[in-house]
């Protein structure tokens, strides 16, 4: 009798345990829970879609504590520790990649393709969900992009949602289908998207008809450069048409044109009103104005000092100085006329006369920072040498993106928005456009609208430094230097030197300076020489995706 006793009890406690177990966790959020018939405010909705704007790449020191540029011919890591080297020393491989997209851009898709299934049933006003459903497009569509310039041609999956019973082996999709792709879903959203101009400041950061038409603009913009127009160097044509389009075609061109100048047409987003130093400084620490179309929105901080600023400055504030530009970038800026500079590199006196734009994204030796000077000569508080000390390794820090704490006596909390899309990036598209398709007049208008914002001297007849009777080629070497300085550090000229095919530029010896205090004595050294290769045109997609997709063919060149 006690055995059958025992025996119902032990059934009874294991009856109650076995109504713990969960099939799922009791906490998830279930999709029923966000999309609900009940819900006429749509609060867990909209708090889904604005969920989905944190995928969306953050730029700032985002690759191993560096800024992209960092892989360029523009700058350095200060840190010998840093993976952004992979890029620039040769040992960029499938599994070794610092800058893996594949699964961020598919995860953003996949939230984007939820949304896109389930919003139909909250009842929200159709105008709020009109506007809703194209937010999420754009957001899919600026993920397809971030593939796209990466990768070449990805695999397209419109609306699925896929689960753990799908078949996920999907073959990629040709460049020319996915150009297709996203320029139609940017011409389906413009329309029920609101104008920047009726954006609320309240809810800045989100996206404006002006941002589709800013992504197609880049879109077709790539789409005509060398690389992708007719120029990918695989031997494989059928992996030619999947990462470019397999001839050339300079038509293309036309397309760039058309866009900007229905976006310029719109007349809200323009170059902010004054000139110079200042007013380029603005663009980046003024919240909200017109030059930003669409930026990643973060709380106002101190992160960018204290990540970028020079080393020794330590109390009452903290700087790392992670990036160190690189006398090669120095050696862009033109003069104050606009002309290309040719004077001393080994010379305090190489700062004076330039563009405007160097005091206010570069530290050099001398300048003015939280009260006093910045001493980047050897030895110096933001040189100092010391064992295991990240520094400079070329005499220079990053100030772009900061305020001016020149005279303060510490940082101040500071608006810190990486920017997606600028109206002077839409400029200088338009102008390199204009001049591709012989427009040669057209596009200096549009550059020296760019230079004259930046300060440069307008000269005689407000040329800006151009020659007259400037010639196609000449002029695309001046669009080209103009987009290296005005879009620095934007993550710009990691891709615009990938379009152009700019090998050299690629495989370049960078240099810095060595700054003696005494004399004070300026030379050159040498700091890094870029391993480059022609498959390095493109990312390797990851392994980890290839051996889960056997539909999947890698990028000529990596295994």
């Amino acid at each position: 009798m006690k055995s059958v006793l025992y025996l119902l009890i032990i059934v009874s406690v294991l009856a109650q345990s076995c109504k713990k177990f969960e099939n799922e966790p009791e906490e998830r959020v279930l999709e029923t829970d966000v999309f609900d018939p009940t819900d006429q405010m749509g609060v867990q909705s909209t708090a889904y879609l604005l969920g989905i704007y944190s995928f969306l790449p953050d730029g700032f020191n985002r690759i191993g504590g560096d800024f992209l540029d960092a892989a360029t011919d523009d700058a350095v890591p200060s840190s010998e520790r840093s993976t952004i080297m992979l890029f620039t020393n040769g040992q960029l491989n499938a599994t070794n990649h610092p800058d893996n997209n594949w699964a961020n851009s598919y995860t953003l898709i996949r939230r984007s393709n939820v949304f896109l299934n389930n919003i139909g049933v909250v009842p929200i006003p159709d105008a709020t969900k009109k506007r809703q459903v194209a937010e999420a497009r754009f957001l899919r569509a600026f993920a397809y992009f971030e593939l796209l310039k990466r990768y070449g041609g990805i695999p397209l999956v419109g609306n699925q949602v896929f689960d753990l019973n799908s078949d996920l082996n999907l073959p990629r999709n040709t460049f020319a289908e996915c150009v297709d792709y996203i320029a139609a879903e940017c011409d389906a959203i413009t329309p029920d998207l609101p104008n920047g101009s009726a954006v609320a400041a309240t809810e800045f950061g989100r996206v404006p008809s002006e941002a589709a038409m800013a992504l197609k603009c880049r879109l077709y913009l790539y789409a005509a450069s060398p690389l992708f127009n007719g120029g990918g160097f695989e031997s494989n044509p059928q992996l030619k048409s999947i990462t470019g389009y397999p001839t050339n075609d300079p038509a293309r061109w036309q397309r760039v044109i058309t866009i900007a100048e229905a976006l310029i047409a719109k007349g809200y987003y323009k170059l902010p009103a004054g000139t110079g130093t200042a007013a380029y400084t603005a663009v980046f620490t003024t919240k909200i104005n017109t030059d930003i179309i669409l930026s990643n929105q973060s709380s106002n901080s101190t992160v960018i000092e204290n990540a970028n600023a020079p080393v020794g400055y330590v109390a009452p504030t903290t700087s790392n100085g992670r990036n160190s530009p690189t006398q090669n970038f120095v050696n862009a800026f033109n003069n104050m006329n606009g002309t290309v500079y040719t004077g001393t590199t080994t010379s305090a006196s190489q700062y004076e006369n330039r563009d405007p734009r160097l005091k206010a994204i570069l530290f050099y030796n001398g300048v003015q920072w939280l009260g006093r000077a910045v001493q980047t000569y050897e030895g110096g508080l933001d040189k100092p040498n010391q064992a295991f000390k990240t520094q400079t390794k070329t005499s220079y820090y990053l100030r772009k993106f900061m305020a001016d704490f020149s005279t303060s006596a510490t940082y101040s909390n500071q608006s810190h928005n990486f920017p997606y899309f600028r109206f002077a990036d839409v400029l200088l598209s338009y102008a390199e456009a204009l001049n591709e398709v012989g427009r040669v007049e057209d596009a200096v208008r549009q550059l020296n609208l760019v230079r004259a914002r930046a300060g440069i001297a307008a000269g005689t007849g407000n040329r800006f430094g151009v020659p007259v009777g400037v010639s196609q080629a000449q002029l695309r070497d001046l669009i080209k230097n103009e987009r290296r300085i005005e879009l620095s550090f934007e993550e710009h000229r990691f891709w615009d030197l990938r379009r152009w095919k700019m090998s050299n530029e690629l495989s370049a010896t960078l240099q810095g300076l060595t700054i003696t205090q005494n004399d004070p004595l300026y030379v050159l050294k040498n700091v890094h020489t870029m391993a480059f290769q022609p498959k390095y045109y493109y990312m390797p997609i990851p392994y980890s995706e290839i051996i889960r997709n056997n539909k999947l063919v890698q990028n000529e060149g990596y295994f």
